[in-house]
């Protein structure tokens, strides 16, 4: 089973924004070969609140669009199928006014970014980065790979 705890903080999200993420997400969850059950949460926050978050844990005084924090940030010591409890994986904050300002400035659709950015903030999880240029590359190998598998691409 795969579990994601949806939060909204700016009254202004849609039913299909919540299922697009769960099922790029749960998606995403295969084609990492995820076998074991895992949860984890998605938070929908404006400008502000994203600014203040970036300030407060990444000492950024700035604005962006999608905050991830991993609770694993290893490779789990316990096999969590041995015990019968979820992975769980962390929590993925996006703000949706840089979401829908950047799917007008990339030409592509809000639905196209929205999913971009839950891939993204959950490739984090997994432990993927873009610190470098070499771990950048795979990163983003990777985003693109499973956004076109899953037929969410930049024409979306």
């Amino acid at each position: 089973m795969f579990t994601i705890d949806f939060s909204d903080h700016t009254d202004l999200v849609k039913n299909e924004w919540y299922e697009q993420i769960d099922s790029l997400l749960t998606f995403a969850k295969k084609q990492e070969h995820i076998d074991s059950e895992a949860e984890l949460s998605v938070t929908f926050v404006d400008k502000d609140e994203i600014q203040n978050i970036n300030k407060m844990y990444r000492d950024k005084d700035k604005v962006t669009d999608v905050i991830s924090f991993a609770l694993e940030e290893d490779e789990p010591e316990i096999d969590m199928n041995e015990l019968d409890i979820p992975r769980v994986l962390g929590d993925i904050i996006i703000c949706t006014d840089v979401a829908h300002e950047q799917a007008e400035n990339y030409g592509h659709s809000f639905e196209r970014e929205l999913g971009f950015l839950a891939l993204h903030g959950f490739l984090h999880l997994l432990g993927y980065d873009h610190m470098t240029d070499e771990d950048e590359k795979e990163m983003f190998g990777r985003q693109d790979a499973i956004l076109n598998a899953y037929g969410l691409t930049r024409e979306s």
